[in-house]
């Protein structure tokens, strides 16, 4: 009944569940408005809406945390599960589950910078995806007559360019495309200047893409995922030239070919005019040695063929040779009247043999050939009646009468047809 008694209190002194949550919120968010928490990711997704949900945690509790869409759009890095971070923001209660919450501000990896987190992340995305294949590189052409190149008009990297490329190979024609190198924008700016450069102008033999040293920062827009996308997609050859020689950007990765600065890149795209002209007029001695040893080798093959004796006694050859082609000749002729005189013998023996056979040879020894009505050779008496005219074959003539009668016979025997 005492702790009941005690237990008793006004009801006006009783806070109810939202007064006393707010009551929490007002003072979580007073005390840790800014807070920097240091855990590991787990527990990590994306909501269509672009917000980033996580926990945060350590060996002995975990936290979530909530990364707004705004401040995830400008996030370097991927924020995954299982990596140590640094994250700052405030407390915040969450009044419907009455949790409480980190709200991020900012994020960093621990013992590595956003970028280069950045950088390592997309370098393995595109890889798996095959961007840095070396199968899709293109050769360079040897002797390019139009080169493109996207970077900035006021920077010191066009002007090494053009003063390399000019300097080694006259002949060649630059295509300026200006954009920014550097800021934000500028790698969507870079993107655009290669697609246009590929659809306006397709008859660049490559195109350079770079700009001179800078910081990380300063050079990160050319490790832009849109950037190396389009450097896969160019239909022309595309080198890249960004920074200085310790520098390897994600466009270094994906293009044809890497051009340590932009005065390296003017060297590789095109030959060196006075190196060319060395070449030339070395190739133009070794052809004229070449045909000067081919002409001494006719001229002896010519010497020694004069030195023939039919080069010589030129009548003498023709004199023989027309008298080896009388010589065919008469061979050829005696060979046909031979062949000819054969084939007569043969007409000859052909001839006695049809006139053997021929009817009218069996006629001249006075039989002859009857005809029934229908014109048939009459072979039997069958069929015939009284009246039918019929006609008589004999060997000088033909005679037609009527049938009287006609008395059929028996057919001779094997042996009396023998006999």
């Amino acid at each position: 009944m005492d702790a009941q008694a005690r237990f008793d209190a006004p009801e006006q002194a009783a806070w109810t569940v939202s007064e006393l949550t707010a009551r929490i919120k007002q003072s979580l968010e007073t005390d840790f408005g800014d807070v920097y928490v240091a855990g590991e990711v787990s527990r990590c997704t994306r909501a269509a809406s672009g917000h980033v949900y996580m926990t945060l945690k350590d060996e002995g509790a975990v936290l979530s945390a909530i990364i707004w869409r705004h401040v995830a759009s400008r996030m370097r890095f991927e924020v995954e599960e299982g990596l140590d971070v640094i994250a700052r923001g405030s407390i915040d209660v969450y009044a419907p589950r009455g949790s409480y919450q980190l709200i991020i501000s900012e994020i960093q990896p621990r013992g590595l910078g956003p970028l280069q987190l950045a950088f390592r992340q997309l370098v393995e995305k595109l890889e798996k995806e095959g961007l840095f294949d070396p199968a899709h590189k293109r050769p360079l052409p040897l002797f390019p007559q139009n080169i493109g190149i996207v970077t900035s008009p006021t920077g010191a990297a066009i002007r090494d360019m053009t003063n390399v490329i000019f300097r080694r190979w006259p002949l060649a024609q630059l295509y300026l495309m200006p954009c920014r190198v550097q800021g934000e924008g500028a790698a969507d700016e870079i993107a655009a200047a290669i697609y246009v450069l590929n659809k306006k102008r397709p008859q660049l033999d490559l195109l350079i893409v770079g700009r001179g040293g800078g910081s990380l920062e300063d050079l990160w827009a050319f490790n832009e995922e849109v950037v190396a996308r389009a450097i896969y997609a160019s239909r022309i050859p595309v080198v890249s030239a960004v920074g200085h020689e310790i520098d390897v950007s994600i466009s270094d990765l994906v293009a044809d070919l890497r051009a340590a600065t932009p005065t390296e890149a003017g060297e590789k795209v095109v030959p060196d005019r006075a190196e060319v002209m060395r070449s030339l007029d070395h190739l133009k001695r070794r052809a004229a040695a070449s045909l000067a040893a081919v002409v001494q080798d006719v001229r002896g093959r010519l010497d020694a063929l004069a030195g023939r004796h039919v080069m010589r006694h030129p009548e003498a050859m023709l004199r023989e040779r027309a008298q080896r082609t009388d010589d065919v000749f008469q061979r050829l002729r005696s060979s046909m009247q031979h062949l000819l005189a054969l084939l007569g013998e043969k007409v000859r023996a052909l001839e006695g043999t049809l006139e053997a056979l021929s009817p009218l040879k069996v006629l001249d020894r006075g039989y002859s050939i009857t005809f029934a009505p229908d014109g048939a050779v009459l072979r039997s008496v069958e069929g015939l009646t009284k009246g039918d005219a019929i006609r008589t074959r004999v060997l000088r003539g033909e005679i037609e009468s009527a049938v009287q009668k006609a008395t059929p016979m028996e057919a001779p025997t094997e042996e009396e047809g023998q006999q």
